[in-house]
């Protein structure tokens, strides 16, 4: 029996609740896929899958490849919470297959990458860009980050501009300014209920409440990034703002391949529900 301050006890019912979410929070939503089930999902497609894992600074980092490798490479990072399933689409898409290997991370605190265990900003580019050169074929390598991973790959072109031909930012938290203040995730960062938070949501809220500090830190690197950059955003995404997009233009004044697409009416999801649009961008690179 739990006694509190006041002298009353907390009903069993409530500990048996609270014990059976903490269980949950520990075994479910991960939002990951085992290597094995995917596999079996690409074997059924007809698509032949790699999966690796990295050993990066004492730090396991997963992550998935399909495609030829002597072609140029599409290399997706995914967003908060997520891992490398989340471009699986692409991953399958023959008409991307016939132009572009394609490579999804697992980012750290992801996935398998030390799952749990989530990396500042600087430390998300430094391990990524490891899986980078572990896989480099000499051919062109396009990045591509969606949501917390729109600032993940621009860090990573920031840091290593000669390794990258072109950066595309699917509705990116990219601006310090634009983002909000949501002070509860550093309280629940500090506390007890971040025990409380199912699965990949953990890793999320650290990750989140420590980038958005983090950003601050991509103004001074702008001038590195002379490669064709795009912005995509919806106009009415609720967890990003569509002013990201328009920051990310004004850092870029001086690089004459910047562009921005805005899609009416979309929201944050738009890798998944504007698939045709962001599929033709990714053909043209």
């Amino acid at each position: 029996m739990v006694f509190l301050k006041n002298g009353q006890h907390l009903p069993v019912k409530w500990l048996v609740l609270l014990a059976g979410w903490w269980v949950f929070a520990e075994a479910c939503m991960r939002m990951r896929i085992s290597d094995g089930a995917a596999s079996s999902k690409f074997s059924t497609a007809k698509v032949a899958l790699h999966t690796a894992n990295l050993q990066v600074n004492h730090s396991n980092l997963h992550y998935a490849k399909a495609g030829v490798d002597s072609l140029p490479t599409l290399f997706f990072v995914h967003g908060s919470p997520g891992s490398w399933n989340a471009f699986m689409q692409y991953m399958l898409d023959s008409d991307l297959l016939k132009r572009f290997r394609i490579v999804s991370v697992d980012r750290p605190g992801f996935g398998y990458s030390n799952f749990g265990k989530a990396q500042s900003l600087a430390g998300n580019a430094s391990s990524l860009l490891a899986v980078v050169l572990h896989e480099k074929n000499g051919k062109p390598v396009h990045l591509i980050g969606h949501s917390i991973g729109g600032p993940v790959v621009v860090k990573m072109a920031q840091q290593a501009p000669e390794l990258f031909s072109s950066v595309t930012v699917l509705a990116g938290s990219i601006s310090p300014f634009s983002e909000p203040r949501e002070q509860w995730r550093g309280i629940v960062k500090s506390s007890v209920f971040r025990w409380l938070l199912p699965g990949a949501f953990r890793p999320s809220n650290d990750e989140i409440w420590e980038f958005k500090r983090e950003l601050f830190l991509l103004d001074s690197g702008y001038q590195q990034l002379k490669m064709p950059v795009t912005f995509i955003h919806g106009d009415k995404d609720p967890f990003v703002s569509v002013e990201n997009a328009d920051y990310g233009m004004q850092k870029l004044t001086f690089n004459t391949g910047a562009r921005k697409i805005i899609i009416p009416g979309a929201n944050h999801f738009i890798p998944w529900q504007q698939y045709d649009l962001i599929k033709a961008h990714l053909i043209k690179l």
